[in-house]
């Protein structure tokens, strides 16, 4: 385990040779290239990895219905998504903020227009343990263990004999650390003793074998798989409950708690992009914006945006965005 280091540069490097021959592969078609638009061709899109459970279903479904579609997805932290949009590398990203102004500027400078969608809403998990007792945590713990004031078990369950508390994120850069700095440690300094993995599995192997350990995860990776209802967590760990502040009562991230308001920490999901509105982003953004990706998004566990579409008939992809 490793505190707070970056991914290496390497990983990057090669999934792009490898993307660009399997484009290149994709393309072809009786010798032809074949002509992107809203529903055909070969884009590489960049995504948060808390997402990946989410998109790997929504590129799945959407390449099966657009057969002539291929979309080439880079799971990687949300600062790294982000930057792999402003440098031009892919038209489409996936994070939990949409652009800052200074970010906006730089598109603007290259006369690119940005759009960005909002397709679901998403609760951060914390996860214990199976063999942890103590499933229960405010939010002002949670603000005292980012900050340092909290580094043992025993600062907040009196009697526990854990001994250090090792609080693990997914990866640095990631939305889940940004998280915590922009919404529990309240203008202080995160905690330079906090640990991160290579990613949001990562997390839950290491707290599957780690009793003092809590772990930050996406909501989209607790759920069931076996589970159609959205109403049970998996069993390789413990997912903890969170209130609010003393006296509220605890809540777990499932999703109907998310979209009440009584879970406390939840984010949105964007899509942004700088496609001129008739490629093959813009396509895939509308499909999963549509009642079927909507769908496929409920299906995960956390909230789709549009609920209203959710409840309609399907809509087209060639409907207006």
């Amino acid at each position: 385990m490793n505190k707070l280091i970056l991914l290496p540069v390497a990983i990057f490097v090669a999934a792009s040779a490898l993307s660009s021959c399997s484009s290149c592969q994709n393309e072809e078609k009786e010798g032809q290239k074949v002509k992107e638009t809203i529903t055909s061709g070969v884009i590489d899109i960049s995504c948060d990895e808390s997402f990946e459970p989410i998109m790997e279903q929504e590129i799945m479904v959407f390449e099966a219905a657009y057969p002539k579609a291929s979309i080439i997805p880079y799971y990687v932290s949300e600062s790294e998504a982000l930057n792999m949009l402003l440098q031009d590398s892919v038209r489409l990203a996936i994070a939990t903020r949409p652009l800052s102004p200074k970010e906006e500027d730089s598109f603007k400078s290259r006369r690119l227009k940005v759009r960005t969608v909002q397709i679901a809403l998403d609760g951060i998990a914390f996860i214990v343990n199976k063999s942890n007792k103590n499933d229960i945590i405010s939010v002002d713990d949670l603000r005292k263990i980012v900050t340092g004031e909290v580094t043992k078990w025993n600062q907040i369950y009196p009697g526990s004999t854990l001994g250090d508390l090792h609080f693990v994120f997914d990866n640095q850069g990631s939305s889940s650390m940004r998280y915590a700095i922009d919404s529990l440690c309240e203008g202080k300094p995160l905690y330079k003793g906090l640990f991160a993995q290579k990613s949001n599995q990562a997390v839950i192997d290491y707290v599957a074998q780690t009793p003092n350990a809590i772990g930050v995860i996406g909501a989209s990776w607790i759920g069931n798989k076996a589970d159609s209802t959205n109403t049970s967590f998996t069993d390789v760990v413990k997912v903890m409950a969170v209130r609010k502040a003393p006296g509220f009562k605890p809540y777990k991230p499932y999703q109907y708690y998310i979209a009440s308001g009584d879970y406390p920490l939840t984010r949105p999901i964007y899509m942004i992009t700088t496609d001129p509105r008739n490629g093959l982003p813009t396509g895939f953004i509308k499909f999963v914006s549509s009642q079927r990706g909507q769908l496929i998004i409920f299906k995960t566990g956390i909230v789709p945006w549009q609920t209203n579409i959710a409840l309609k008939r399907d809509v087209s992809i060639t409907d207006a965005f």
